[in-house]
């Protein structure tokens, strides 16, 4: 007894540790396997969803920094009444009087039919408009061209046009080389210029441009604007969209929208991260599950080997009663 008590203990080293921990996975190969592949899954999910939503708002930041966020767009609308009317004349010098506006440029939305050619019927005009603008459009808007050029000089008093994005594919124009032409009412337009995708402007997107002259002598269209985009200084645009309506339409401001472009990508972009972060705990609920899932097949599992083990023994030992029997 004295000398079991004086036997010295040995406690496992360290470096023992990492070959009992490798003799064990090697020993349990299949829990092992399902423990790992269940860390595998959650990390990678996680990881997937956090990636989904950093992506997202470089995009939305890439974005905003090229469209800018001083950008502010202006439109007439229904009133208290249910009245709706034109922006006042001389709107463009009212706007451009406001101190920190710093761009104006205007267009106005014709009701015209746009046709690839004179075979497609008329009730079937693909759902695009015709907007009348000036040269200084894409600048003020942040806008782009894939192909050609814009209408700016004397292109105005030209019958010429310019496709949006979305225009472009619906009318079958991929390229302006060869020389294309499209059907504005009864008159021929030749397609100078594709513009990019407007992520801001979908309205834009789904509309072909025409000058100033050439809608005055073609269809009669007046130069007085149905809408306006400015650019104002960037520390005082909360301001510069307070006065804005006042200013254009003194005796009815309420029957003028204003509206930042930009503040549709940031509710956008809140909408999508939300939605990421219900993934997110969706993610965690579900990499929960799989954890008490590989749990309860480790537990059955070694419950299954000590069963084994328990049953070995049993017969074992009634081996050995046979044994002793027989002899």
């Amino acid at each position: 007894m004295e000398k079991s008590l004086n036997m010295k203990v040995n406690k496992l080293k360290t470096r023992d540790l990492f070959f009992v921990a490798l003799y064990g996975v090697k020993a349990r190969r299949g829990r092992a396997a399902m423990t790992s592949i269940g860390i595998g899954i959650g990390i990678a999910a996680i990881v997937a969803v956090t990636g989904i939503s950093s992506s997202g708002k470089a995009d939305l930041l890439a974005t905003l920094e090229s469209f800018g966020t001083n950008l502010i767009k202006a439109s007439p609308q229904a009133g208290f009444f249910g009245s709706q009317e034109s922006l006042p004349v001389g709107v463009v010098g009212m706007v451009e009087r406001i101190g920190p506006v710093e761009e104006v440029t205007s267009t106005s939305r014709a009701n015209l039919l746009v046709r690839r050619t004179n075979f497609i019927s008329e009730y079937e005009g693909g759902g695009i408009s015709t907007v009348v603008t000036s040269n200084e459009l894409l600048e003020v808007i942040g806008g782009n061209l894939s192909e050609g050029r814009f209408i700016e000089g004397d292109l105005s008093d030209v019958p010429v046009t310019v496709l949006g994005a979305v225009s472009a594919e619906r009318l079958g124009i991929k390229s302006i080389y060869p020389p294309a032409k499209i059907l504005i009412d009864d008159q021929w337009f030749g397609v100078i210029g594709i513009l990019e995708e407007l992520t801001i402007h979908p309205d834009l997107d789904r509309s072909v441009f025409i000058g100033y002259g050439v809608a005055k002598t073609l269809f009669d269209i007046d130069s007085e604007p149905t809408t306006l985009y400015l650019r104002a200084n960037p520390d005082y645009v909360e301001d510069v969209v307070d006065v804005l309506a006042p200013s254009m339409n003194p005796e009815n401001p309420d029957q003028v929208e204003v509206s930042r472009p930009s503040d549709a990508l940031e509710a956008q972009q809140a909408a999508e991260a939300a939605f990421t972060n219900l993934l997110l705990g969706l993610g965690s609920v579900a990499l929960l599950v799989g954890g008490v899932a590989i749990l309860m097949l480790w537990l059955c599992q070694y419950l299954k080997e000590e069963w084994r083990s328990a049953l070995g023994v049993h017969l074992g030992q009634q081996e050995k009663k046979s044994d002793h029997s027989f002899c």
